[in-house]
This record gives C-alpha cells, sequence and structure tokens, in this order.
C-alpha cells in the first residue's frame, strides 16, 4: 500500500524551530495516537483526558518522550489556541511526497479514485473537499505545486473533520503534464461550467470504460471558482462535464460540486 499522511488535525500551528506541528482536540490526537504514536514527540493534556491517553502516555514514558498534566492556560499557550479541547500533541511535521510512478500504478491497478486540484483557491476549500473525498471512498488528493494557497493547513485539517487520515496526499509540479499521461490510463474527468456534457453522462462515461475493458480508476480535476480550469489543463481531460442548475447564481463553491461529483463516480 501507499504510504498516506494520515494526520488529523483539529487545530495546527508549526513550530519552525523543532519542526513540529501542534495538534489538538480529542478526536485528533487520539486518531494520531492510533495510527502514528511515533510521530508524538511531547503531549499536553488536562487531567480529566488522562484517562483516555493512558497508553500513548505509557509508550511515551517507553521512548523517553514527556507528556504533562496541564491547566487550560499553559494549553492554550502551547498551542496558541482556545480550540484544545484539554489535549495538544506535538508532532513531527508530515511532509507531501511528489506522486510517484508507483502510486500512479496502484491507483490505476487498484481501480481508485483521486481528486487533483487546480488553484483551488484555499485551504477551506481543500478541507471540506477532502471530507467529500473520504466519505465517497475516494483515495487520493493531488495538490500542485504552484497553487499556494491550497495547502494542509490548520483551516484544511480542522474543516476536513478526520477525512485527510483516510487519504493519501500527493504533489505534482504540473497538472497538464500529468494529465497528458494519466488520461491515457485513468479516466478523467474536468469540471467545466461550459461543458456539452451533464454529470448526469458520467454512468454512460463509467459504464463505456467497463465494457472497453479500460476501467482503471478516475481523476476527478477541479479547478478555481473563479476562473475554472484552463484551457490547457481541459484540453488534456478526457470528458469535461458540469452540473446544471437554474443560472440564478453561475456555480457552485468548488467543494459542493465536488461532493456531487465525487457521488456520481462512486455510485457507478
Amino acid at each position: 500500500m501507499i504510504p498516506s499522511i494520515v494526520f488529523v488535525v483539529y487545530y495546527l500551528m508549526r513550530n519552525k524551530l523543532t519542526d513540529e506541528l501542534a495538534v489538538c482536540g480529542m478526536n485528533a490526537v487520539l486518531a494520531v495516537a492510533e495510527h502514528h504514536p511515533q510521530t508524538i514527540n511531547r503531549l499536553f493534556l488536562r487531567e480529566d483526558r488522562l484517562q483516555s491517553f493512558t497508553d500513548i502516555c505509557k509508550q511515551l514514558a517507553e521512548r523517553k518522550r514527556p507528556y504533562k498534566l496541564c491547566e487550560e492556560e499553559e494549553l492554550e499557550r502551547v498551542c496558541k489556541s482556545v480550540h484544545h479541547q484539554g489535549v495538544v500533541a506535538m508532532i513531527e511535521e508530515p511532509l507531501i511526497e511528489p506522486l510517484s510512478l508507483e502510486d500512479l500504478e496502484v491507483w490505476v491497478s487498484e481501480k481508485k479514485t483521486g481528486v487533483l486540484l487546480h488553484s483551488v483557491g484555499n485551504d477551506h476549500n481543500l478541507g471540506a473537499i477532502a471530507r467529500a473525498a473520504a466519505f465517497f471512498n475516494a483515495a487520493y488528493i493531488i495538490l500542485n505545486e504552484k497553487d499556494t494557497e491550497a495547502r494542509l493547513t490548520t483551516s484544511a485539517y480542522r474543516i476536513a473533520e478526520g477525512a485527510i487520515e483516510h487519504l493519501t496526499i500527493r504533489s505534482i509540479k504540473s497538472t497538464t503534464a500529468f494529465l497528458k499521461d494519466a488520461s491515457k490510463r485513468l479516466i478523467t474527468i474536468g469540471t467545466d461550467t461550459r461543458a456539452r456534457m451533464r454529470i448526469s453522462d458520467m454512468g454512460d462515461i463509467i459504464k463505456t470504460a467497463k465494457e472497453k475493458n479500460k476501467r482503471s480508476g478516475v481523476a476527478l480535476v477541479l479547478g478555481n471558482e473563479e476562473t475554472g480550469l484552463p484551457k490547457d489543463v481541459k484540453d488534456n481531460c478526457s470528458h469535461l462535464l458540469r452540473i446544471p442548475g437554474t443560472g440564478n447564481i453561475d456555480s457552485l463553491n468548488v467543494s459542493q460540486a465536488a461532493a456531487l461529483f465525487l457521488h456520481a463516480i462512486y455510485e457507478h
């Protein structure tokens, strides 16, 4: 299996001196303790939370790593937030690896669904899209290295509500270059408000691919809310689809559109 970024973070604060991230919130820290306990360097918690973290405290003691019972004020100082829910873990900062050929091979062979984000705009959108992706059993989120806004930040993790734990996060240098190769092996679906085909055509697209024995995974390509996907990206997608609406407003929020497209893929 491909190693995934599996840190579920309610609040994220980077410590530049130690290359650590502050992970706050009950579910967030419990998830890290369950899946990647070795990444926890230090733990701070209220006394009433101790029972929930007995195992990780024992592991930290065995590794000669500190844990400390704290009051509210100290927890707030540690994570720079009031949203700590009585526990803060300082973990090693996760890194996003570049998408490799091996990653793509697994994506194709296991017929997974992934989401490719091209300048989606901000970390709030990234978090909401991640949540939808995990809900509808997508396996990958691919970020463009040039997109400086949609990053794995505090807000992205918080809004994702734990979804990032279930996704493999990778990066690429060029969306167009990736699609030129991937469209030969994956069904690449670009979103375009002016497309001729509709989201209701998704079933026929996937059915046709199955009949030709080419069902090898899907990449959903999402663009910026204001400008959409650039022409060179759209030109390298297998299909372009739109979500029909009343026309009262131009389009949906990109995360709303993502959820609808991911549901359509999941259903087929």
